[in-house]
């Protein structure tokens, strides 16, 4: 989730605060109504003294589900899961420091730390996670951020098959834009941030969500649901903002191995997706993993597991089939 041409008018809203302890008090009250609204919906198992959620349903394949940038589980659990339950034993996980997933560790903590947990680091968490709560051979699906830790999965830890959703796989030309820059900074994860939090309008949090679903509209009820509140505590939104700014040289690095990847990889990605472009990403991926197979999703955007279900469920019980395991 992005907010574009906030940055400017929260520093003049610094202005008129004129005081850090009351933009850190309505930050503060913004964070505690975020959790009371949206409290953890699953469970907790812990890595190395660090709470990972999750939430479990249905019986069957293993089948993990990665979230998003800016992301949690409530991203699947808005319907998502309620499509693949009834044959596959569904675990959806909080990536580190978003939605009520600890970061991996304190290296990563504090308002002033630039540091990012890799992709392989999320992956190699997550797994660590799935072997407390008995995952064997896993089909692992990862969405746009969730992608790249996927694919990170997929070369570190053997899963049975991926499924990989508008995934951020490959180099992209230029940068992110002013606002990742910023928040993912020394100066703007203390000073910024905050500002962020504490004042956000509720307007911008809306359009900012439709404009991830362009050219699609999100399904009703998907905005009051899936809880944006939660990716702008603070915290959270510094996470986001520094593994996404930080992920361009991981994905630099792993796409010289995908040709390393044995397992079934199902890919699938919008024709219209202007976030994570096809022709940038997906297109590529297909050509590096042998036996890849791409879905080209003719027109839709950035979010096929809303707009076009139907075409993720049958990715993943193709990716199954491959696998072998139904």
């Amino acid at each position: 989730m992005t907010f574009p041409r906030l940055a400017v008018s929260l520093v003049a809203a610094a202005a008129l605060a004129g005081c850090g302890v009351f933009v850190d008090d309505r930050a503060d009250r913004r964070e505690a109504l975020a959790e009371e609204q949206y409290p953890p919906e699953g469970r907790f198992v812990t890595v190395e003294g660090r709470r990972v959620h999750y939430v479990e349903a249905g019986q069957g394949p293993d089948l993990i589900l990665i979230h998003g940038a800016s992301g949690s589980t409530r991203d699947f659990s808005f319907r998502f899961i309620d499509r693949v339950k009834d044959r596959y034993h569904v675990i959806a996980f909080d990536r580190p420091g978003l939605g009520y997933t600890d970061r991996i560790s304190e290296a990563f903590s504090g308002a002033t730390n630039t540091a990012a947990e890799s992709p392989r680091q999320q992956a190699a968490f997550l797994k660590a996670a799935a072997d407390k709560l008995g995952v064997q051979r896993p089909i692992v699906l990862g969405h746009s951020y969730g992608g790249a830790v996927a694919l990170a999965w997929g070369l570190d830890h053997d899963p049975a098959a991926l499924v990989v959703v508008s995934a951020a796989s490959n180099p992209w030309p230029g940068g992110l834009g002013a606002l990742y820059n910023i928040a993912s900074s020394a100066f703007g994860g203390a000073a910024i941030v905050p500002l962020i939090t504490a004042f956000a309008p509720t307007g911008q949090v809306k359009s900012t969500i439709e404009s991830i679903f362009e050219p699609q509209e999100p399904p009703p009820g998907y905005a009051e649901y899936v809880g944006p509140g939660l990716t702008l505590r603070r915290a959270s939104f510094r996470a986001n903002a520094r593994q996404v700014n930080s992920l361009r040289p991981h994905v630099v690095e792993m796409s010289k191995h995908y040709g390393d990847l044995t397992m079934p990889v199902e890919i699938l990605h919008g024709t219209a997706d202007d976030i994570v472009p096809l022709d940038i990403h997906s297109e590529p991926l297909s050509r590096q993993v042998p036996g890849a197979t791409l879905t080209r999703l003719e027109g839709i955007g950035h979010m096929p597991h809303h707009v076009v279900p139907d075409a993720v469920t049958d990715a993943i019980d193709r990716a199954a089939k491959r696998a072998g395991l139904r």
